[in-house]
């Protein structure tokens, strides 16, 4: 009986023009936006790669230590096609220094983007199944009971002995062959249009997050068909239940997630704690100042205020800014580079280095220091505020769907964040590098007149994406969310359906 239930609304779905109009729009948005986002792909890495040159570069021409600028370079992720997320958003280099401790907001953009581009490279694969294809998913179920009780179809059917529940799962399964169909038809395509550019090659845990973001469109699409299934239960008329799914879906995937996060942005205020923050941080920086002149005093540099005094060369120069908002300090990053030193002025350059030592050492404290409030502070606002408005997004199907695919392409907060704290990691080995080589109190740190720096054996940095495991851990509750949301609106058209008269 189910069987011959699933057919007919089988056949009835496939030879009607909306099932057309689902597959060729798909595939021409898929398409368009696969080649676009191969192009941006391109020029994205082509500026990675020049990025990354330029600071192999920079690291070269640095003759003393402390004339060392290091910056690392995190490369497009592939997946962002699927799922572009913050990938783009957020930025990609970032300043690794022994006085300051780096976090995502510190980090810069490689350079200006296409602007062409990015005027058609913001619609994603996943943005075209959760707005297209949700839409597709209510009208494929609009009519679904309403058309037929219009039609008196379900009166004919009630004097046969078929089970009400066996109407209605033919009815969802029929329609999400359809639907799952052109789902997985779209899917190929992109994959053969990425494959055969030879832009990208995925690797076998890839090709495992491309399914898992084709699982959770699955139910995705599952959940709008069966709000729009229970529409149509209780609408007497096609017309009323048109209107109420159109409705409902300008609502859930257009209305909603944007009138959220911009109101809970502006309500949840951040200011006060990051003024808090602020004057704490300058309370550490008072406190280096004083044991600055403390080592000016107790050492004698004259040279440290006078540089010509022992050489020629550049004089100490200064690096300062302050940004109140993102808590970033590079107040005191000084450079020296001497060609050559005055013969009878070693005496001044021993006091130098000794007070070189100092002073770093102090720096050192003063950044770890200010990392831990800095930390703190970000985590109880722009954090806090992260978590509160993901959560009351979650209440909008598409917003789960949205999230759930992003930790799964790996472009999520969590998995940029990744880039922050490889950055870290990276500065922790540069420190321990400049601890080995004692370049704190070596000469070359402010002079290269008996030698310049070699960086041969300076650490290299790697980022390394999480592992498909630990990306699960953010997908398995939206997945659990989702399939919760599908079994109450499935009991909910059951339970009306049963008690209606046809």
């Amino acid at each position: 009986m189910f069987l011959t239930l699933f057919r007919r609304e089988l056949l009835a779905n496939l030879m009607t023009l909306r099932f057309f109009v689902v597959v060729v729009t798909c595939l021409i948005l898929v398409i368009t936006s696969t080649i676009v986002l191969l192009q941006d792909y391109k020029h994205r890495l082509a500026v990675y790669d020049t990025a990354v040159k330029t600071h192999r570069e920079d690291i070269a021409d640095a003759m003393t230590y402390s004339k060392l600028r290091l910056y690392v370079d995190r490369p497009p992720n592939p997946l962002s096609i699927f799922n572009q997320g913050l990938d783009k958003r957020l930025g990609n280099t970032v300043h690794v220094h022994h006085q300051f401790v780096p976090t995502l907001l510190d980090a810069l953009q490689h350079g200006v983007d296409n602007p062409f581009l990015n005027l058609f490279s913001g619609m994603d694969l996943v943005f075209i199944f959760q707005v297209v294809l949700s839409l597709m998913a209510l009208l494929f179920a609009y009519d679904a009971i309403a058309g037929e009780r219009e039609a008196h179809t379900l009166r004919l059917m009630a004097t046969n002995p078929v089970p009400r529940s066996l109407i209605l799962l033919a009815k969802y399964a029929s329609a999400m062959v359809c639907l799952t169909l052109s789902l997985i038809i779209s899917v190929l395509l992109a994959l053969f249009l990425i494959m055969t550019s030879g832009l990208i090659a995925f690797s076998g845990e890839d090709f495992l997050r491309i399914f898992g973001i084709l699982l959770v469109s699955v139910i995705y699409l599952s959940t709008f068909y069966l709000i729009g299934l229970l529409i149509s239960t209780v609408s007497r008329r096609t017309a009323t239940a048109l209107v109420f799914v159109m409705f409902a879906w300008v609502m859930l995937v257009l209305v909603y997630p944007s009138l959220t996060v911009a109101t809970l942005d502006r309500l949840i205020g951040v200011e006060e704690k990051l003024k808090t923050a602020v004057s704490e941080i300058e309370q550490f920086w008072d406190r280096y100042d004083a044991d600055e002149r403390a080592s000016v005093k107790k050492n004698a540099v004259r040279a440290y205020s006078y540089p010509t005094r022992i050489g020629h060369g550049d004089h100490l120069k200064y690096s300062g800014g302050y940004n109140g908002q993102t808590l970033l300090h590079h107040r005191y990053w000084w450079t020296y580079s001497y060609d050559s030193i005055d013969e009878n002025k070693e005496q001044e350059v021993a006091n130098l280095q000794s007070h070189s030592q100092l002073l770093e050492s102090s720096r050192l404290r003063a950044a770890e220091k200010t990392w831990l409030v800095r930390k703190r502070a970000l985590d109880q606002t722009y954090g806090r505020k992260a978590q509160v408005v993901q959560m009351a997004i979650r209440l909008s199907p598409p917003a789960i769907y949205d999230l759930a695919t992003e930790a799964l392409a790996g472009t999520d907060l969590r998995g940029i964040e990744r880039f922050a704290e490889s950055s870290r990691q990276y500065r922790r080995a540069l420190i321990e590098y400049l601890h080995e080589k004692n370049a704190f109190s070596s000469r070359q740190w402010f002079s290269h007149d008996k030698g310049r720096v070699s960086w041969d054996d300076l650490p290299q940095f790697s980022y390394l994406q999480a592992d498909l495991g630990s990306d699960m851990i953010d997908v398995v509750p939206d997945l659990i969310l989702l399939l919760a949301i599908n079994l109450a609106i499935s009991m909910s058209v059951f339970l009306t359906f049963r008690r209606q008269a046809l």
